[in-house]
C-alpha cells in the first residue's frame, strides 16, 4: 500500500500510530529501555557458522575487510548514506522481528551506515539467506510504501521513482548492492527481559535486487537521520550503547553473547567511566567522530598528528563497530611502530599474509606487551593486550593497529570489553572497563 508520508519526519510519532494503529496506541507502554543479545557472525550460535573454516581465516577476511570499508568511506563521504558494511569477518548480528504478523531476521549491526535494509520477496536477485525466512511484504498487514516527496526519500540519492514509489540503490566499494523501495514497517526488538518491544512506523529498505557478501540485510545505527537510532530517538532519547565479548569468546562457552541497549538500559556509569566528546560532520553524518589527542606506548606519548589529517585540531578518527582493526595515518603509524617495537623483546616473525608490520613468535597471554592508551579528548582508553595485539596464527601475534592513508578508525577490537555508551543528546561517548561476557 502507499501512503502519503511527505511530512512523517515531523509528525509526531504518537500522532501517526492513534491514525495508522489506534489500538495499538491504547495498549503500547512507554519503553524507556531495553537490551538485545548481539552475536557474532561466526559464533556457533549463529546461522552463518562454518567450523570448516579456520580461525585465522576468519581473521584474514576481517582484515581485509577493515582496508575495504575504510576505503569506501572516504569515497562515499558526500553521500552519508553510503558505506561499506562487510559482513565476512567483523560482523555482529541483532535479531529483529519484522512486520505483522511478525518475522525473525538476523541484520548485521552497523554504527558506519544509516540505512537500515533487509531482504524482500519477490526477489530479482537475492543472497542464499539461512536460518530465517525472506521477508514478504503482502504478508504483513503493516507495511507500507513510501512517495518520492518524503524527506527521507530525497535524502537517499541516487533514487528512481516508479509509480511515485520511493525506490533507493545502495552501493557497497566491494561492489556489493542492494536495490528496492523504501517503506514503513513495524520492527520488533525482542529485549533480554524476555519482553517484546515494537517500534511502529520505522522507515527502512525493502530489498528485492541484492548480490555481494551480506548474509540478511543491515541495522544501520550511524547519525544520520534515517537511521534506527534517530527513528527510535523518542523512545530511547538518542542513546544507546554495547558491549563486545571477544571474538573467541563464544567458541568456549557458546552461550556467551555481546548485548546492545537502548534507552535508560543504555546510561554508562560508576566508578572508571571517563567520555569524550562526539561531533557530526555534515559532510560526513554517518559517522561517530572523536577527537584523539595522542596515543601512549609505554611512558612515550605520541601526538595523534599527520599531514594527513585535515583539517588539524578537529574531530579526526571514527569509532566503528564495523571495522576489526584500528585504521592510523601511515606517517604517524611509523612513529608508533618504533615505539612499539622498542618495548617489546620478543622475536619479531613476518606475516605470511602481508597484512601486518609488526609480528611476534608469542601469544597474547605471554608477551611483555607495553601499556597502550589511546587519548581522546577527556578520556584515557587502556587497550589491553587483547584490544592491541591479535593471535594470527598458532604462536603469532601481530599488532592491530595499522597504516591507512583513507579514513582513520577507532575499530572494533580496540572494543572489545568496554561497555561503550553513544549519547546523541549530550554528544558524547563513554568508556568503561567491562567485563562483557557477564555484562
Amino acid at each position: 500500500m502507499l501512503i502519503n508520508t511527505k511530512y512523517f519526519t515531523f509528525i509526531p510519532k504518537l500522532v501517526l500510530l492513534s491514525f495508522f494503529y489506534p489500538s495499538l496506541v491504547c495498549y503500547r507502554k512507554s519503553v524507556n529501555g531495553f537490551t538485545v543479545d548481539v552475536i557474532h557472525r561466526d559464533s556457533p550460535l549463529s546461522p552463518f557458522y562454518n567450523p570448516s573454516i579456520t580461525p585465522y581465516e576468519l581473521l584474514q577476511n576481517a582484515f581485509h575487510q577493515s582496508f575495504s570499508r575504510a576505503s569506501s568511506f572516504r569515497k562515499n563521504s558526500i553521500k552519508s548514506i553510503q558505506s561499506t558494511v562487510n559482513p565476512t569477518g567483523s560482523a555482529f548480528l541483532m535479531k529483529i522481528s519484522v512486520g505483522t504478523p511478525p518475522v525473525d531476521i538476523l541484520a548485521t549491526v552497523d554504527t558506519g551506515s544509516d540505512l537500515t535494509w533487509l531482504q524482500c520477496e519477490p526477489c530479482v536477485h537475492c543472497f542464499q539467506q539461512t536460518g530465517t525466512p525472506i521477508f514478504n511484504p503482502k504478508n504483513s498487514s503493516t507495511y507500507f510504501t513510501v512517495d518520492c516527496e518524503n524527506l527521507y526519500c530525497q535524502d537517499l540519492a541516487p533514487i528512481t521513482c516508479r509509480d511515485d514509489i520511493c525506490n533507493y540503490e545502495q552501493g557497497y566499494s566491494d561492489k556489493s548492492y542492494s536495490r528496492g523501495e523504501l517503506a514503513i514497517e513495524t520492527f520488533s526488538f525482542t529485549s533480554t527481559s524476555g519482553e517484546n518491544v515494537a517500534i511502529p512506523l520505522t522507515f527502512f529498505g525493502c530489498g528485492h535486487d541484492n548480490a555481494g557478501n551480506f548474509p540478511t540485510g543491515v541495522v544501520g545505527l550511524g547519525r544520520g537521520d534515517i537511521s534506527i537510532v534517530n527513528q527510535m530517538n523518542d523512545d530511547i532519547k538518542g542513546k544507546f550503547s554495547y558491549c563486545l565479548i571477544p571474538f573467541d569468546a563464544s567458541k568456549t562457552n557458546d552461550k556467551l553473547t555481546s548485548h546492545i541497549n537502548f534507552g535508560d538500559s543504555a546510561v554508562v556509569s560508576g566508578p572508571g567511566v571517563v567520555s569524550t566528546h562526539m561531533t557530526r560532520k555534515e559532510s560526513q553524518k554517518s559517522f561517530y567522530y572523536l577527537f584523539l589527542e595522542s596515543i601512549s606506548i609505554g611512558e612515550k606519548n605520541l601526538p595523534f598528528k599527520s599531514t594527513k589529517i585535515f583539517p588539524p585540531g578537529q574531530a579526526n578518527i571514527i569509532i566503528d563497530s564495523g571495522t576489526t582493526l584500528t585504521l592510523v595515518p601511515s606517517d604517524f603509524y611509523l612513529n608508533l611502530e618504533e615505539a612499539v617495537v622498542a618495548s617489546i623483546s620478543a622475536t619479531r616473525v613476518n606475516d605470511p599474509a602481508g597484512t601486518f608490520k609488526v609480528c611476534y613468535a608469542s601469544d597474547i597471554v605471554t608477551i611483555n606487551a607495553p601499556r597502550i592508551v589511546a587519548h581522546f579528548t577527556n578520556a584515557d582508553v587502556e587497550l589491553s593486550p587483547e584490544n592491541s595485539f591479535i593471535q594470527f596464527g598458532p604462536g603469532v601475534i601481530c599488532l592491530a593497529i595499522v597504516p591507512s592513508d583513507d579514513l582513520f578508525i577507532f575499530g572494533n577490537l580496540a572494543q572489545l570489553n568496554y561497555l561503550i555508551g553513544y549519547d546523541l543528546v549530550a554528544n558524547q561517548v563513554s568508556f568503561l572497563p567491562t567485563d562483557c561476557s557477564q555484562h
